[in-house]
């Protein structure tokens, strides 16, 4: 087991303990000022406008689907590697993580783990070898060697799910930082700032494409960076540099003392809660690789090493955001209070702005509303760039998969480029408006716990089918077919009937109890049934399969022969 996190005996010389946390009431004052919500909105309308400029200067210069799709293939490792960070780090890593780090200790520090092991999973297997068997979407890699048409409807569908429940998450996380900017709880403005976001989506995907989408992500990435650096050291100092006395502040901020730094405040009570981690992390360790929006990333670069040095990249800024996140989890609990954390909001997804706001100075002073809007104004920034890159990739795969050659009746002559584009942009309309909708009933939930649905969904339906598909000759289309719904239904289902939806207080539904399956998370039960599945698949398959196909995609996919 993992040895748990112990402060320091008080016995160890360091700086007088930090000041008991402000009442709820206290930190949550400034977002009722005028001065406040004007400077911060401010810094949202420059980012808004910083963002749409840069999506209206790279739309113009390219209107060819490789440009929409995989932005010409011209980035460079490292400028891919900024947009992976960009596109990994959402409002799940910098509200959500955070925020269950500051209600949770121990236990929230287990999400910003799982979240960066799963790159390993992504370098080792995945990068190269998809960027050289693909060309726009994950359809494109198995479709290889199996048969079209059924493939591509399969993976087009799991992967238009698994992209509206990462979008639901990063609208919550937007519904939840402007009424804490405005100083309300009221669910009229979570709704405008919702809709709000999704407009911007649809303008970004429609008329920038891959590559406006990448420049957004590189931007972001850096300016976040940059922000949770600029905290970091903030906390630090606060501290004069001494970890163990910011871990006694924060376990007494949290109101749990020592449980505070252990495992077994959020998991672990119950033989249930224990599986419910379990399930958690199998889906975040394994969903990295089947994400459609992260797998896309591989085809804007030129060549398999590029994609490789791009994971790297990735892995470094990741690796290090999470380290930060770390301490700015503590630093909330230390400074803000748990009590004050979770009366902003319930599931802890305004941690990071309330702590910006008390290492500024607090309510009354100029610098904590200047850093409070700014941080404010990166986390906007970070919501924006995300919900682009996914609504994206939604609608590459509603376009090139499953209009273009799942739904494609046989006699009809083969979809044009250009008929694609104009399907790809008709659905990112409709799937930012399916977003919107669905978003409005999960504003209760924790970012980073809507992210972890998604993670579980994409490791059930997609990545056994991915990597039946690279590893396994005698894999074939019903096995493949079988594999997707066999892990999507199941995932989709056991969520549809868990306490996520119904049956608790923080449910989607919380009036009625539907529920069935105890876990909040299905990963445990629909990531075994999709690997399951693809092998009945395959052993009842009365069509075998093709050995000169497998050995193509062998060929091409470790080499790189071939690919676009």
């Amino acid at each position: 087991m993992t040895p748990a996190l112990r402060p320091v005996p008080d016995t160890v010389p360091g700086p007088a303990p930090a000041p008991a946390p402000l009442p709820a009431a206290a930190h949550l004052a400034p977002v009722t000022t005028g001065q406040h919500h004007d400077l911060a909105l401010v810094l949202f309308a420059v980012v808004v406008l910083v963002t749409l400029g840069i999506t209206l200067w790279v739309g113009r210069r390219g209107q060819a689907a490789e440009d929409f799709f995989a932005g010409g293939r011209g980035f460079t490792p490292l400028q891919n590697g900024f947009a992976l960070s960009g596109d990994y780090l959402s409002a799940a890593s910098f509200l959500g993580v955070t925020g269950l780090i500051a209600l949770y200790g121990y236990d929230g520090v287990l999400y910003s783990i799982g979240f960066l092991v799963a790159w390993l999973v992504v370098l080792m297997l995945v990068a190269e070898l998809v960027r050289n068997s693909g060309r726009y979407t994950l359809a494109d890699v198995l479709a290889l060697r199996m048969r079209e048409r059924p493939l591509r409807a399969a993976a087009g569908s799991a992967s238009v799910v698994v992209t509206l429940l990462y979008l639901i998450a990063q609208m919550v996380g937007a519904g939840s930082l402007v009424t804490l900017l405005l100083g309300t709880s009221s669910g009229q403005a979570k709704t405008w700032a919702i809709v709000g976001v999704g407009a911007l989506m649809i303008i970004y995907v429609t008329v920038g494409g891959m590559k406006a989408t990448t420049w957004i992500q590189i931007v972001k990435a850096f300016v976040l960076i940059a922000g949770a650096v600029l905290l970091t050291a903030l906390v630090v100092i606060r501290f004069h540099g001494n970890l163990a006395e910011l871990m006694r502040s924060a376990a007494h901020g949290s109101g749990h003392g020592q449980a505070y730094l252990e495992p077994g405040l959020k998991y672990g009570a119950t033989t249930t809660s224990r599986l419910d981690f379990f399930s958690l992390g199998l889906g975040l360790v394994l969903g990295t690789a089947g994400l459609p929006h992260i797998l896309s990333r591989f085809y804007t670069v030129p060549t398999a090493r590029a994609a490789r040095r791009s994971t790297m990249w990735a892995i470094g800024l990741i690796g290090g955001f999470y380290l930060m996140a770390i301490v700015l989890g503590l630093g909330a609990t230390a400074l803000v209070g748990a009590k004050a954390v979770k009366a902003a909001n319930p599931a802890g997804n305004t941690a990071v702005p309330l702590l910006a706001l008390d290492l500024g100075g607090g309510a009354a002073s100029t610098a904590g509303v200047v850093l409070f809007a700014l941080i404010s104004a990166i986390a906007f920034a970070t919501i924006l760039a995300v919900v682009a890159g996914l609504t994206l990739a939604a609608s590459a795969a509603f376009a090139h998969d499953l209009y273009a050659r799942a739904w494609r009746r046989a006699d009809r002559p083969e979809a044009t480029e250009r008929e694609e584009l104009v399907v790809a942009r008709a659905a990112a309309v409709v799937i930012g408006a399916a977003a919107i909708v669905l978003s409005l009933f999960a504003q209760q939930l924790n970012t980073a716990f809507l992210v972890g649905l998604a993670f579980a969904v994409a490791a059930s339906a997609n990545l056994p089918t991915l990597l039946y598909s690279l590893f396994w000759s005698r894999f074939t289309t019903r096995g493949a077919v079988w594999s997707v719904y066999g892990g999507l239904i199941p995932a989709v289902l056991l969520v549809v009937f868990s306490p996520v939806v119904s049956g608790a207080k923080t449910a989607i539904f919380p009036g009625v109890d539907f529920h069935w399956f105890p876990l909040e998370n299905p990963g445990l039960v629909s990531i075994p049934l999709g690997f399951l599945a693809g092998w009945l698949g395959t052993l009842t398959s009365q069509e075998a399969a093709d050995p000169d196909k497998y050995a193509e995609l062998e060929v091409r996919s470790l080499t790189g022969a071939g690919a676009a």
